[in-house]
């Protein structure tokens, strides 16, 4: 024997619900100096070489968008790689809004198939989010609607609790999960945290960790009002995981959280702005938000390319002549803008979704046109939870590495591809709630 040891296993793994917020914990994991890649699929022996060691791994899909059954089955092979990382947390990264539902993208059953993967009878659950203004008190959620100041307690969030797909209609995330099937989610409260402001308050922490972890079993919803409470709630976690595995659920605050409890890691690097484009920059706005249709009024450095989603959805001649017309503006070198004709319109659950199909083919066929006609793209960005998810695989990437935050929520990532013409471009991915409204031209200008 050599006596050689293989690479050390990764310290977290995530699955996204979505690529968006996917990218979003990618950015949290690598500002905290972690080598990590998000593959877009469980990733092959050759890609996972290609990615070299990492510290965490991620597995971007599209479990928000899917029902019970189909959920279970993709998360059935992602938990069984996963574990076999030897990773000491699984965690399950939702959206920070939770908005789900029984019928799609519910929570419950994700949590019911992964456990099954990781062996620590806790399933912490954090229920916020203070970087982009989500907050859970007493186990109410609060969520900020894009760059507002104002906040709202979720149920009565001018656009989540109108949502087209998963409208939310309670505040209450035990009640919320329960609805989804699982049942018994104690809530930890915030006033109950020890408070972890000096050394001296080490001791006490450890010993309310203890008591936790001894006598909690199952999903336990933990409070999250300020950043303060993320070393209190990342050491509970950690400590949890070196004893056995376990799934976390949340959204990038269990990262954040995280960050300040495991050994090594350096919460808050940050890497260089973003500069100028180089040459010209797509963006698809597939999102109906009204957060998007305020960043699509208000940039002022693109052409803009409106669709008709009706013809669109039912015409293939429109999309061809839409991407011919798109592939010959940016060949000019303008900034291009492609967005529907009904920016903050809610539709139907159905059009919405096919509304995202759509904007996705038409994106990922611009992108490929203009390679195939020798210009390189260098910039894309891309918003729409499912808009991004699907476009990212119609354009055959198989990973994302981190490139630097745009917005609070909003990444800009580089592409991993087995396409030199596509490999190392930068993708901005955007859900709709996230970023201010001048966005789209903060991407093309770049960062002060």
């Amino acid at each position: 024997m050599s006596g050689e040891r293989g690479p050390a296993p990764p310290r977290v793994a995530w699955y996204g619900d979505d690529f968006t917020g996917a990218t979003d914990t990618l950015a949290e994991v690598s500002r905290a100096g972690l080598r990590s890649v998000l593959f877009l699929g469980v990733p092959t022996a050759e890609q996972l070489r290609r990615a070299g060691a990492l510290d965490a791994i991620g597995i971007a899909g599209a479990a928000r968008g899917m029902a019970p059954a189909a959920m279970q089955a993709e998360l059935r092979g992602v938990g069984r790689f996963m574990a076999g990382t030897g990773a000491r947390v699984l965690h399950y990264k939702c959206c920070s809004t939770f908005d789900s539902a029984p019928h799609v993208g519910n929570i419950g059953a994700a949590v019911q198939e992964l456990r099954r993967h990781m062996p620590n009878p806790l399933v912490p659950i954090v229920g916020g989010q203070p970087s982009i203004g989500r907050y859970c008190s007493f186990a109410q959620l609060f969520a900020r609607a894009g760059s507002d100041p104002e906040i709202h307690r979720i149920d009565r969030h001018p656009v989540m609790s109108a949502h087209p797909v998963t409208p939310m209609h309670e505040a209450d995330l035990r009640r919320h999960l329960a609805a989804q099937g699982l049942l018994g989610v104690r809530s930890v409260p915030h006033t109950a945290y020890p408070r972890l402001r000096q050394a001296a308050d080490a001791p006490a922490l450890e010993r309310w960790i203890d008591q936790v972890i001894e006598t909690a079993d199952g999903p336990l919803l933990l409070d999250l009002i300020d950043d303060e409470q993320l070393a209190v709630i990342g050491r509970l976690i950690w400590r949890a995981a070196t004893c056995l595995p376990l799934l976390a659920v949340g959204p990038s605050s269990v990262q954040q959280a995280l960050a300040r409890a495991m050994p090594g890691a350096r919460p808050g690097l940050a890497p260089g702005p973003l500069p100028a484009a180089a040459g010209p920059v797509l963006v698809m706005a597939g999102s109906l938000s009204p957060v998007t249709a305020r960043q699509i009024a208000s940039c002022r450095h693109y052409t803009r390319q409106p669709l008709r989603v009706e013809r669109l959805l039912g015409d293939e001649g429109y999309a061809a002549a839409q991407t011919r017309q798109a592939i010959a503006a940016l060949a000019r070198g303008k900034n291009l803008l492609l967005h529907t004709d009904n920016p903050g319109e809610a539709l139907a659950a159905e059009h919405t979704a096919a509304t995202a199909r759509a904007t996705a083919r038409l994106a990922a066929a611009i992108v490929q046109g203009c390679a195939q006609a020798g210009q390189r793209l260098g910039r894309v960005g891309i918003a729409g939870g499912d808009t991004s998810s699907q476009a990212t695989l119609a354009l055959g990437l198989w990973g994302l590495s981190f490139r630097c935050v745009l917005a609070p929520g909003v990444t800009v990532s580089i592409a991993r591809s087995d396409d030199p013409r596509l490999d190392g471009m930068e993708l901005m991915l955007k859900g709709g709630q996230m970023g201010g409204d001048l966005l789209f031209d903060d991407l093309a200008l770049g960062q002060a």
